[in-house]
């Protein structure tokens, strides 16, 4: 496949899925296609989303056909999943396996459906499997984790606030929202090969955007699946929520360098597009995240000792903090995973309200 030129929005990555690349610059959905080494990308659209699309990727064996990331749970999403295995000359009859990089409804949402109709197995990461859903419900409750609203009220929104973000999360509400996502029949471990004959597919856990994420690594035709661990432009979301496992920033950071070290490889995301260029895209990553460090340690300086809230409102977002709508969920995440990388490093502290007052954080030079 010939690469177009260095995109130039992305120093050090070359274009690979130029067709794909085009249709994100159009804001259209990308042409199914056959891929080296004889898989295929089927683009499965996400409602009301600034992605668009899940890159779905099928995986042809001996024994048939192993689904990456099957996409969201819709009736337009499921006619599209079907219409690109129809195009790869498949049906769902010839599903084997679906394998989620990661639980987010936009990558994990039609699995259970695509399991019913197929008989498929199901597989993802053993610390993926306890963030599902339901999981997280039961583990909430045993454990007395604070809800929506209470983790918004410790990290220093106020009830104005706290009420604008968790009403409409209450009253958009569906059954299909609520409903248990797929448990999964395999538990793929780091370095095992996934169940599926007359090919490799290797797990690669890579935690940080979720504990679980997995890339999938095909070593005869050079292609990493990277799920969202490494996007050719976005930055995917790291937060640090009541259940978090131990230093998200700091589990993504070390994942970024072992996956730099596939440069060899086809970066095939799960958005936006192909490309080549791991070593130099994850070093562009950790080069972000050192910088937005450096932004939370002046924030904090010049605020004394401010809430999380308050920090999260002093950063530069790709909008402004009033227009970031519902999105402040992931922002406020995104500081606290900064914040708490940077108290392991030892350059902030927290300090712990009584009596249930919000959480704050300071400076320890």
């Amino acid at each position: 496949m010939t690469a177009d030129p260095t995109d130039p929005g992305v120093p050090g990555i070359s274009v690979l899925g130029t067709a794909q690349r085009a249709a994100w610059l159009d804001r259209t959905l990308p042409p199914v296609e056959r891929l080296p080494g004889g898989l295929w990308s089927v683009p499965v659209p996400i409602p009301d989303n600034p992605l668009r699309y899940t890159l779905c990727y099928l995986v042809p064996g001996d024994d048939g056909i192993v689904v990456v990331d099957p996409g969201w749970n819709t009736r337009e999403g499921w006619d599209t999943l079907l219409a690109g295995l129809a195009e790869a000359g498949a049906t769902t009859a010839d599903v084997t396996g679906i394998v989620a990089t990661h639980v987010h409804p936009d990558h994990h949402g039609l699995s259970g459906r695509l399991r019913e109709e197929s008989g498929a197995w199901v597989a993802m990461h053993p610390a993926e499997r306890d963030t599902l859903p339901q999981r997280i419900a039961v583990a909430a409750s045993r454990n007395s984790l604070p809800t929506a609203g209470g983790w918004l009220r410790l990290s220093g929104a106020d009830e104005d606030e706290i009420a604008e973000l968790v009403s409409p999360l209450d009253e958009s509400a569906t059954a299909d929202d609520r409903a248990a996502m797929a448990e999964p029949d395999v538990l793929l471990e780091d370095g095992d090969l996934v169940p599926m004959a007359g090919r490799r597919l290797r797990a690669v856990w890579t935690p940080g955007h979720t504990p679980g994420h997995l890339c999938l690594q095909e070593p005869d035709a050079r292609l990493l699946l990277t799920g969202d661990h490494v996007l050719p432009r976005i930055t995917p979301n790291i937060g640090l929520y009541p259940n978090s496992a131990d230093s998200p920033l700091g589990r993504f950071l070390e994942s970024l360098e072992r996956v730099g070290e596939y440069d060899d490889h086809d970066a095939l995301p799960a958005h936006e597009y192909r490309f080549r260029g791991l070593a130099a895209r994850t070093r562009l990553l950790r080069e972000h995240h050192e910088e937005r460090c450096r932004e939370v340690v002046a924030v904090v300086a010049g605020l004394g000792e401010p809430t999380v809230w308050e920090v999260a409102r002093h950063l530069t977002w790709s909008r402004p903090w009033e227009r970031i709508g519902r999105m402040r969920f992931g922002a406020l995440a995104e500081t606290g995973a900064h914040i708490d990388h940077l108290v392991r490093r030892g350059e902030l502290a927290w300090r712990h309200g009584e009596n249930g007052s919000p959480i704050r954080v300071r400076s320890t030079t």
